[in-house]
């Protein structure tokens, strides 16, 4: 393909494997080739001179045609080549060749074949490799590999269709990715396809039309189910913008959503209110909010209905662009007021690509999500983004299930599983070691992996925690570790496509180590529309200069892998320090490992601040703390002035702590003892 693009000069660089393959060999007759083993660096040598003569030079960098359907392993030889020949390096990006019956390495399983896939080559702006003058040797030889692996990823997201909605990527996995029977499935027993669910939708769709204008926002309140799919697609069909609502945050705090996003109604089910006990939620907010029940739709579905709903398609029953508001989030509170964040079907659609860009993942694949679909990590990750790829979806509807969900990993052979600390860690001590048997892709979020936690998992299960960084604001994704970004003590690397700036925090050093450190600032495709406030209903607020202050004080090293300090608002100023209470809460781990420790910033008439630790280990005593820090020889400003022991930890939704609820509770408890340290 490349040779009939390609001037007729172009050589081509081939792996020594693949031009010994009997039906490849023909078609080198037709090209100038050299043939280079990728495992041997010192091999490209002989290129480095033709590429200074000015000729064009065609490399694969992966040396082998892909297996996983993603970017592979980029060999630093192709780097060092184009950086010692200071080449321009035009990027190529081939799509949908994976998908060729005849010359495809992927397995059948792996991806939807075709006998003539439609096929891009898209040719990107010339750059060339920036590297710093000095480094030498190896590792200018490693960071020229690493330069060129960003590249490309660069290219694979840049050339990601994310010029469509989320619907239409729905449609296009239903027609073109999707061929299992069963691409979503929940306890109930409910079994859907991409085409099932898609029809579902296309009936359901003009059945919701009265409840809100075109454009405007339907709260949805509806726990993880095949069902919840079937409704968010169908808002998404008739250009209505899903609100979803966080049923455990209570009514007060619902209402105040619903007012910030102009929602009128909610849909809901009878079965979920009853089976979850929200009769008093749905009572209190019906007095202001109308309450639809999805159950009374169902049933006055007629055959007139599914005819118009076969009939319509693949296609919405009204047109939406992929700048305009796909989906209404709201932030979880844990430091204030709830804000909703309006996210466009592109941000969505690149964040999944940015992800996808640094983890492989196919049809072969099966995703276990129990992550409510409220929080942006259930929503996109669990549940867009498999979708979107046809890779056959578990709904489960809470993440506290910690016996049954280890039995249901093990039972549907799930292979890819996100969660928690806090939920991992309750998976972990219930399962059987053999549960855990074909995870191969466990990514963590929403808070801090902890130490045993990770240990657990690979001496239990011998399975790897991968974690990742990520806010509601940015869709969510920001930073992942992976196979292809790894760095201990880090969260993996900024995703591709997203700009960073660091700004200095009084009382923190801003260099620690090999690390910058300072508050993050981030701008990207990925970053949400707006915020809709409470002061401001309906009004949708955009980041200034398209620049979203993330409010966390991060550290970053060369590579972009990313390190978290601490929230801005979790830090407190003791005698002019800055003192980390995300680095107390790790020390509190280290002492009390079984137990949930949660540190509060209090006002301090003579210090400023002190800070309050909340334990639900009975044996917690701020003597051991004390023991802990003047052992390791930590700073003793991180020693809490009070160690109060609580029943239990106030958590939110999503499994994080509620730090609002936590704060007044150790407000309530405090006996204002001074900081003796």
């Amino acid at each position: 393909m490349l040779i009939s693009v390609l001037p007729h000069s172009a050589s081509f660089a081939v792996n020594t494997d693949i031009a010994e393959v009997r039906w490849i060999k023909p078609f080198l007759r037709f090209a100038n080739t050299f043939k280079l083993d990728p495992t041997r660096p010192l091999a490209a040598r002989g290129l480095v001179n033709t590429v200074k003569s000015g000729q064009t030079v065609v490399v694969f960098p992966e040396g082998r045609i892909t297996t996983t359907g993603s970017l592979m392993k980029v060999y630093d030889g192709t780097g060092m080549t184009a950086d010692k020949a200071n080449a321009w390096i035009v990027p190529v990006q081939i799509n949908r060749a994976e998908h060729a019956r005849l010359f495809s390495y992927l397995r059948p399983t792996q991806i939807k074949k075709a006998w003539r896939p439609k096929i891009t080559i898209t040719f990107l702006p010339p750059t060339k490799l920036a590297l710093d003058p000095g480094l030498k040797g190896r590792a200018r030889r490693q960071a020229a590999g690493q330069a060129l692996a960003d590249i490309m990823v660069d290219a694979r997201v840049t050339c990601a269709d994310v010029n469509r909605t989320i619907f239409q990527a729905f449609a296009d996995s239903a027609k073109r990715k999707s061929h299992a029977k069963v691409a979503i499935q929940d306890p109930l027993g409910t079994k859907l396809s991409m085409k099932k669910v898609m029809l579902g939708a296309q009936v359901l769709g003009p059945k919701l039309q009265p409840y809100a204008g075109e454009g405007d926002a339907i709260g949805v309140m509806l726990p993880n189910s095949a069902g919840v799919v079937v409704v968010f697609t169908a808002l998404l069909s008739i250009g209505r913008v899903p609100a979803m609502i966080n049923f455990s945050s209570g009514a007060a705090s619902i209402r105040a959503t619903c007012k910030a996003a102009k929602v009128q109604a909610i849909l809901t089910s009878r079965a979920f209110i009853e089976k979850g006990r929200l009769q008093p939620l749905v009572d209190d907010l019906s007095t202001d909010l109308e309450i639809v029940y999805l159950d009374e739709i169902r049933a006055s579905i007629t055959t007139g209905d599914k005819i118009r709903g076969l009939l319509a398609g693949m296609r919405p029953h009204v047109p939406r662009k992929p700048d305009d508001a796909a989906v209404i989030l709201f932030t979880s509170g844990s430091e204030g007021t709830p804000k909703g964040v309006v996210l466009s079907h592109r941000n969505i659609l690149t964040n999944i690509a940015q992800g996808l860009s640094r983890m492989d993942l196919n049809t072969e694949d099966r995703v276990f999500n129990a992550l409510p679909v409220f929080h942006s990590f259930g929503l996109v990750v669990g549940t867009i983004l498999p979708l979107v790829e046809g890779v056959p979806l578990y709904m489960y509807p809470t993440p506290l299930h910690y016996r049954i969900i280890p039995e249901l990993v093990y039972d549907k052979e799930i292979s890819v599983l996100f969660g928690t600390d806090t939920f991992l860690n309750g998976y972990a001590r219930a399962a059987h070691p053999y549960d855990m048997r074909k995870v191969r892709i466990l990514l963590a979020g929403a808070e801090a992996v902890k130490e045993r936690t990770r240990q657990l998992y690979m001496d239990k299960f011998g399975v790897r925690i991968f974690e990742g960084y990520g806010i509601t604001e940015t869709a969510p994704g920001l930073a992942m570790g992976t196979p292809l970004s790894a760095k201990a003590g880090t969260l993996g690397r900024i995703l591709p496509l997203i700009e960073t700036r660091l700004e200095d925090v009084p009382g923190i050093p801003s260099a620690q180590g090999d690390m910058r450190v300072g508050r993050l600032h981030v701008k990207g495709p990925n970053v949400m529309l707006g915020y809709l406030r409470v002061e401001n209903p309906g009004v949708c607020e955009a980041p200034v200069d398209g620049w979203y202050d993330t409010g966390d004080i991060v550290g970053l090293d060369a590579h972009g892998f990313v390190r978290i300090m601490g929230r801005a608002k979790r830090f407190a100023k003791i005698g002019g320090e800055m003192i980390s209470l995300s680095a107390v809460e790790a020390m509190a781990a280290d002492i009390w490992p079984s137990a949930l420790s949660v540190a509060a910033a209090l006002p301090d008439a003579r210090k400023g601040e002190r800070i309050v630790l909340l334990s639900q280990d009975p044996q917690a005593t701020r003597e051991a703390f004390i023991r802990h820090v003047r052992d390791t020889g930590l700073s003793e400003l991180n020693i809490p002035a009070e160690v109060l022991i609580v029943a239990a930890i106030p958590l939110l939704g999503s499994g994080k702590p509620d730090f609002v609820a936590a704060t007044a509770l150790a407000r309530d408890r405090s006996t204002g003892r001074k900081d003796a340290a």
